[in-house]
C-alpha cells in the first residue's frame, strides 16, 4: 500500500466515520486525498483478528454510481470487460473499465439491482475520473448516470464470524446470501444494500448505508461484536490481507500503463460477449504475445521486496527488467511475499528472480497466487 505525502495546503476529504476514528485513537494518514485510519491496535493484530474472528473497515471513501434505463445493460456491455448480461438481479460481478489501448481505467464491482438498474462501486481515487469516463461514453438517450458517492457510507465486516455479527443488525436472513450476491434490506431500520463481498479472502459483507447513518451502524456493529472479538481495522491490515490473497490494488498492481492481460484480468475479460472498449487492443496483444506479466513471488533471501523495487533476472544489479508492485511480510504465513511485473520469459512458476533491495540483489521465486488458501470467503 502506498500512502501519499500530505499536502497541507489542500484539505483532506473525510468519511462519515472520521470523528469515530479520531475518538478511537486511530493513526490517520493521507490516502489518495482522504484522511483515513491506517491502524488502531496495530497492523498485525488487526490482520489476525480478521483471519480468526471479525474486523470492521471504513471503506466509505469508495465511489458509487447508479446506471439506469432501458439501455443500461447495453451500455455496461460496451464499457466493461466482464459479461454483465450473465448477472441475475441480486448478483454482483467483478469487472474492469479499459481505455481503447487495453489499459486500466479502473477495476469495479457491478451490482444488478433490477432489469435495467445497476449499481457500481469504483475505487476512491478514481471516482471522479471513472464517472467522467462513463459520461463521455453514455448514449444520448436510454441511460441515466448518477454519481451517488456522497450519499453512501460503506462498512466492510470481514472475518469468519462476520455472518453472526451482521445478522444481529440486519432484517434479512444473510445465511441464504451467496458469495457475490446482495440483498436490499435494512440495517438498524435504515435502508441498505447488503453485499456478500470483500477484499480480505474471509467471509464478509459490505454494507452500503446512507451517509447520515454510517456512524450509527459502525458503533452498533462494534457493540454487538464484543462477543465475537470484533475490532476496528485500518488500511494497513486491509493491504496485507488483500496481498495474501493476490488481490490487485489500483495504482500499485495496475493502472493506465498496464493492460488487463498483463495484470492477470483475463478471467474477467469476455472477448466473446460483444465489442467493448479495449477489446481490439487486447486481442492484438494476445495474438502477439505478452512481453511482461504480473506474478506472485516469495522471497528466498532474508529481505522484503517492497513497492517500487526493481526486478532483475540475474544477481547483477543493473537496469531493472521489472518492478515490484506490492510486497510485505505475510502475518498469516510468516513469509515475505509480493507481486511484480517480470518479463514473460521469467513468469513461469518456480522461476528465480532478484529484487533490488537498497542496492543488493535479493533472491526470490515466482510462486502461485493466492499465497494464502485457507480463507472463508466462499464458505
Amino acid at each position: 500500500m502506498t500512502v501519499d505525502t500530505p499536502d497541507f495546503s489542500v484539505a483532506l476529504k473525510r468519511t462519515p466515520l472520521h470523528a469515530d476514528h479520531v475518538r478511537l485513537k486511530a493513526r490517520m494518514v493521507d490516502f489518495g486525498g482522504w484522511d483515513m485510519p491506517v491502524q488502531y491496535s496495530g497492523l498485525v493484530d488487526e490482520h489476525k483478528t480478521v483471519r480468526t474472528a471479525v474486523g470492521l473497515f471504513d471503506v466509505s471513501h469508495m465511489g458509487e454510481v447508479n446506471v439506469e434505463g432501458r439501455g443500461a445493460l447495453e451500455f455496461l456491455q460496451r464499457l466493461t470487460t466482464n459479461d454483465a448480461s450473465k448477472l441475475e438481479i441480486g448478483q454482483a460481478q467483478y469487472s474492469a473499465l479499459l481505455y481503447p489501448n487495453g489499459t486500466l481505467v479502473d477495476d469495479i464491482i457491478v451490482y444488478r439491482r433490477g432489469l435495467d438498474s445497476f449499481f457500481l462501486c469504483v475505487n476512491a481515487s478514481n471516482a471522479e475520473k471513472d464517472f467522467a469516463w462513463m459520461q463521455e461514453h453514455v448514449p444520448s438517450q436510454g441511460v441515466v448516470l448518477q454519481n451517488v458517492s456522497e450519499s453512501y457510507g460503506q462498512i466492510a465486516v470481514q472475518g469468519p464470524r462476520a455472518r453472526e455479527l451482521v445478522q444481529k443488525v440486519v432484517d434479512i436472513r444473510i445465511a441464504e446470501l451467496k458469495y457475490y450476491h446482495f440483498a436490499e434490506g435494512k440495517v438498524l431500520g435504515v435502508p441498505a444494500l447488503i453485499a456478500r463481498t470483500g477484499y480480505t479472502g474471509e467471509l464478509g459483507y459490505e454494507l452500503y448505508v446512507p451517509s447520515s447513518a454510517t456512524s450509527k451502524v459502525w458503533n452498533a456493529l462494534l457493540e454487538a461484536g464484543d462477543a465475537f472479538g470484533v475490532k476496528p481495522c485500518g488500511l494497513g491490515a486491509r493491504d496485507t490481507l488483500r496481498l495474501e490473497m493476490g488481490y490487485l490494488l489500483y495504482g500499485n498492481d495496475m493502472d493506465n500503463t498496464t493492460s488487463a492481460l498483463e495484470c492477470g484480468l483475463s478471467w474477467v475479460t469476455k472477448f466473446e460477449k460483444c465489442d467493448f472498449i479495449g477489446r481490439d487492443a487486447l486481442l492484438k496483444q494476445k495474438e502477439q504475445g505478452l512481453g511482461r506479466k504480473l506474478v506472485g513471488f516469495e522471497m528466498i533471501d532474508r529481505a522484503i521486496g517492497r513497492h517500487g523495487y526493481g526486478v532483475h533476472v540475474t544477481p547483477a544489479v543493473g537496469s531493472p527488467v521489472g518492478v515490484v508492485t506490492s510486497g510485505s511480510p505475510s502475518p498469516t504465513l510468516g513469509r515475505n511475499v509480493g507481486m511484480a511485473y517480470v518479463p514473460a520469459s521469467h513468469a513461469a512458476l518456480g522461476s528465480e528472480i532478484y529484487i533490488d533491495v537498497r542496492g543488493e540483489a535479493k533472491k526470490a521465486r515466482v510462486t502461485k497466487k493466492p499465497f494464502f488458501t485457507e480463507g472463508t470467503a466462499s464458505k
